[in-house]
């Protein structure tokens, strides 16, 4: 396990836990993203598929409430149920209710060996359904518009048999190296940028509403862990989001929308709807009677 203030650089963090030949594994995109900035937005890279979210790694947290109180939750150990839950409750909330002040994190060891399957493809969702087939353990399988990346990574006889067999699964070339543009998100500067949720096993029909609602937006995807995310043309009208957000709704996904003008935010609902509005909100009074951290930027306007 590891412990680190809010403040520190996950690449810090990673090249210290790599001495002792261990890993955070998460993987968020953002090259100078903070351990609190990760926790308090949930953020989470191509890796998730193996190994989960923050949520899933944090196993202690130091926060600091709206009235001053430095509160504590979970420990140092990985099977600890001493005290609440403070570490899922404040995962994802995006500094509403309290400042992330330290975490406590879980670590892996770090692979020895690393299998790259890169093969182009139109339908991914096939391609996902033929790598699960051949009952390898990928760490993370990524489609970027063009080609589907699957990553094994273990002893090196089992990540070169792995890569072997997803290799005659799907076709394309195997290697050791991950692509440059690995696990990035789709937009530039100018975009509107979306993520999508859905349910496993949707994703061909999801990426069929995108083309449909936003043609030509450029698109990659967690592919095997149910996140699709869309860099839409600066243009995008609200109506067109929501009626994207209607559509991935039946497919039991929600849609964000992550970047983007503040007036596009608020006529498309930038969260959109959200089960248990009236508890968060009920929440966040405890928490913050007086709404004094980060108003307004969560989901119904908390």
């Amino acid at each position: 396990v590891v412990t680190a203030l809010a403040g520190v650089a996950r690449g810090d963090l990673q090249q210290q836990v790599a001495r002792a030949g261990q890993w955070l594994a998460l993987d968020p995109p953002e090259p100078n993203a903070t351990i609190g900035g990760i926790v308090a937005t949930a953020a989470s890279g191509p890796r998730r598929l193996r190994y989960g979210t923050p949520r899933d790694m944090l196993i202690g947290i130091t926060v600091v409430l709206a009235d001053g109180t430095i509160a504590h939750s979970g420990g140092k150990v990985v099977k600890n149920v001493a005290g609440y839950d403070l570490g899922k409750l404040f995962t994802g909330s995006f500094g509403t209710l309290g400042v992330i002040a330290s975490c406590t994190f879980r670590l892996h060891p770090l692979a020895a060996a690393r299998q790259v399957v890169t093969a182009e493809t139109a339908d991914p969702a096939e391609a996902v359904r033929q790598v699960n087939a051949t009952g390898a353990t990928p760490t993370a399988m990524e489609w970027d518009g063009r080609a589907l990346v699957v990553v094994v990574e273990s002893i090196e006889s089992a990540a070169a048999e792995q890569g072997k067999d997803i290799a005659a699964a799907i076709g394309g070339r195997v290697g050791s190296e991950l692509p440059a543009n690995f696990g990035q998100r789709p937009w530039r500067d100018a975009d509107v940028g979306l993520k999508l949720t859905h349910r496993l096993g949707a994703l061909h029909d999801v990426l069929a509403v995108v083309a449909e609602r936003l043609p030509g937006a450029r698109v990659r995807a967690h592919a095997g862990s149910g996140v699709v995310w869309v860099a839409a043309d600066p243009t995008v009208a609200a109506a067109a989001i929501r009626g994207l957000r209607s559509d991935v709704e039946r497919y039991d996904g929600q849609l964000v929308v992550v970047i983007g003008p503040a007036d596009l935010k608020r006529d498309a609902d930038a969260w959109g709807p959200v089960r248990g509005l009236a508890l968060m909100h009920r929440i966040k009074d405890q928490f913050d009677p007086d709404h004094r951290l980060a108003p307004g930027t969560f989901v119904g306007g908390i």
